[in-house]
């Protein structure tokens, strides 16, 4: 389209969205500025994250932390634990980081363009972007996968993705206008939740129905590349009791797959058979005589693979020396310490066999 065109579609776009804006607890009512650390919070959490998920966790953490500088004087732990159940735990460690970075390095100021947002922990370019659009009102091509999806449909865009993102985010970049950039860019994302959704697309509802090129398609648009299936990865997990009833929990490493948090101690998740007993044994915390299995398999599933675990549960006799990254917790303490939901579901099952 036409620099005119362009200008044209997003006045219509607005027009629309001034009447049907979603709400949510992040934005601002019209004619309000929005509030920079609102804006990037939420963003972080909408990262693989829905809005009717996201939206409850936001509350929280606004609620407990009401600014940058209250997240920044957190403990990690407290915030891992607010996290919890919100999965991708590296958002909540880039979280805590970056908000200590915009302290010391920016003075408790947000930056107010893209090229300085990129250089905080955790903000890639949609983020950066998005902070830029919304709480500046910076001209900046914001694309998530609702707007990847407006675009593929509008201008018939038939290359699968991820290949064709490219070309969508120069149709992005194109149509932003230098007018209410913030407000387009949450038009466009609100426009593709609603309206043109995955299935069963409103195309009579959409301001844009007249210009769209596959409207006649769109239900068949964008195509995305086969997902290869998930793999099950299996393990057994650790139940170690000492003589005050205290389980043994230990910290995951802090760069990987639920880094940071706390976990039941457990062999590592390989695919195929579970290991056998006595190499189980040689990479448990603890080496104990005698293991005994709770009936039952804990099952959870993450972005790229299904995961199996099995349980195994011993006691401890009198005071033990356990490795520096574990530590004895009651499990009525449970609910204070950062433990993934996977880690929760092993120890509801041992706690309702035992």
């Amino acid at each position: 389209m036409s620099t005119k065109d362009n200008m044209s579609a997003a006045i219509e776009l607005l027009n629309w969205y001034d009447t049907n804006r979603r709400r949510m607890p992040w934005r601002v009512s019209p004619g309000q500025k929005p509030n920079p650390y609102h804006v990037w919070m939420s963003e972080v959490m909408l990262q693989q994250t829905t809005v009717a998920t996201a939206g409850p966790y936001f509350k929280r953490f606004i609620a407990r932390w009401p600014s940058v500088l209250d997240m920044a004087r957190a403990e990690l732990d407290e915030v891992l634990l607010g996290w919890a159940g919100l999965g991708y735990y590296a958002r909540a460690r880039n979280l805590h980081k970056c908000a200590r970075v915009i302290i010391d390095k920016y003075g408790g100021q947000f930056p107010d363009n893209e090229a300085e947002l990129l250089k905080l922990p955790g903000v890639g370019r949609y983020t950066a972007a998005a902070i830029a659009a919304i709480a500046f009102g910076r001209p900046a091509a914001v694309m998530d996968v609702n707007v990847e999806r407006v675009m593929a449909r509008l201008y018939s865009v038939s290359d699968p993705l991820p290949a064709c993102k490219p070309i969508l985010y120069n149709h992005v970049s194109d149509m932003t206008p230098t007018f209410r950039p913030g407000d387009y860019a949450q038009a466009v994302m609100d426009l593709g939740a609603t309206v043109c959704t995955v299935r069963k697309p409103k195309c009579d509802l959409c301001p844009w129905t007249k210009r769209c090129r596959g409207k006649n398609i769109a239900e068949f648009i964008p195509l995305k590349r086969s997902k290869s299936e998930r793999q099950t990865r299996r393990g057994i997990a650790f139940w170690i009791t000492n003589p005050a009833g205290a389980v043994l929990l230990r910290r995951r490493p802090e760069k990987g797959l639920l880094g940071g948090m706390m976990e039941v101690p457990s062999t590592n998740w390989v695919e195929g058979a579970l290991p056998d007993r006595k190499t189980a044994a040689m990479e448990a915390p603890l080496q104990m005589a005698n293991w005994d299995e709770i009936s039952g398999t804990v099952k959870h599933t993450f972005s790229h693979f299904h995961l199996e675990l099995n349980v195994v549960t011993a006691s401890v006799d009198g005071v033990h020396a356990v490795p520096p990254d574990c530590r004895w917790c009651q499990p009525r303490e449970f609910e204070k310490q950062a433990l993934p939901t996977v880690m929760r579901k092993v120890a509801r099952l041992a706690v309702t066999n035992l």
